[in-house]
């Protein structure tokens, strides 16, 4: 069951994707060879406390940590702990935020330092397949033009999207339905409807789209050992079009229609 917001309700939802954004800038201000990821789970689950909300995925289905950090071939669902990033790594950072009852989803790859040509082309694609996505997020299209235009673009590049991993619905609950895949075709799928909020998250390998789970019961990594990237907005469809609610800048003019109201 698809359960749409009322304005308000999104409205909520958003201040809840305010306070996430703020820390994925405090995170993104972090990101340098050194740091482990403990050290930027410490810090995103103080700051997020810190602004009256809660860290979603803190003891979420027995997680342990605030936030996910996913380094090269991981790609999502990585504890926090002592790995201490390198120079030329990618960072997947994945935040959950519950204000007031309302949750917020988000994610980002950054690079640590110089990277690979390879690791370039990998974040421009992954991010643009997400923004393309985001456009598609439009009453009177069907669920399957999120997903065909997030593969489209990827596939257009080389690279490979996840197909065992999905987005999904948000709201209260932070996994709803409906499941929103990166693949697909046009024209299928639920109607999309006014009220509707979509965790939108491509996840995508440099190599072949296959993935495996590792020895912790959390981690997925590629499984031919290829770099992955995870971006990741919470996107309300609303009469006006798409509303990001977790944008990463304000007035960003790359988000086009999704940007901030």
């Amino acid at each position: 069951m698809i359960i749409k917001k009322s304005p308000e309700e999104i409205d909520k939802m958003a201040a809840a994707g305010a306070i996430l954004v703020r820390t994925l800038r405090l995170l993104e201000s972090k990101v340098r060879e050194g740091v482990t990821t403990a050290e930027l789970d410490e810090a995103a689950e103080k700051f997020i406390r810190s602004q009256g909300a809660t860290p979603a995925f803190k003891g979420y289905r027995g997680f342990p940590g605030s936030i996910c950090t996913s380094p090269n071939s991981m790609v999502v669902h990585g504890i926090p702990g002592p790995y201490r990033l390198g120079r030329g790594d990618l960072i997947s950072i994945d935040v959950g935020v519950v204000l007031d009852g309302w949750v917020a989803d988000a994610a980002r790859t950054f690079p640590v330092g110089p990277v690979s040509p390879v690791a370039h082309r990998l974040l421009d694609t992954t991010q643009a397949s997400l923004f393309a996505a985001v456009e598609a997020c439009r009453p009177g299209n069907r669920l399957g033009d999120v997903s065909h235009a997030v593969q489209e673009r990827v596939e257009a590049d080389g690279l490979s999207v996840v197909r065992s991993l999905v987005g999904h619905g948000i709201g209260r609950s932070m996994h709803e339905d409906p499941q929103v895949p990166n693949f697909g075709e046009p024209g299928r799928g639920p109607l999309l409807e006014e009220g509707m909020v979509l965790a939108v998250e491509p996840m995508v390998n440099a190599g072949r789209h296959m993935v495996r789970m590792g020895d912790d019961g959390w981690a997925i990594f590629s499984q031919d050992g290829s770099l992955a990237a995870h971006f990741e907005f919470t996107i309300a469809v609303t009469a006006d079009g798409p509303r990001v609610l977790t944008p990463w800048h304000e007035g960003d003019g790359r988000e086009g229609a999704a940007g901030t109201r």
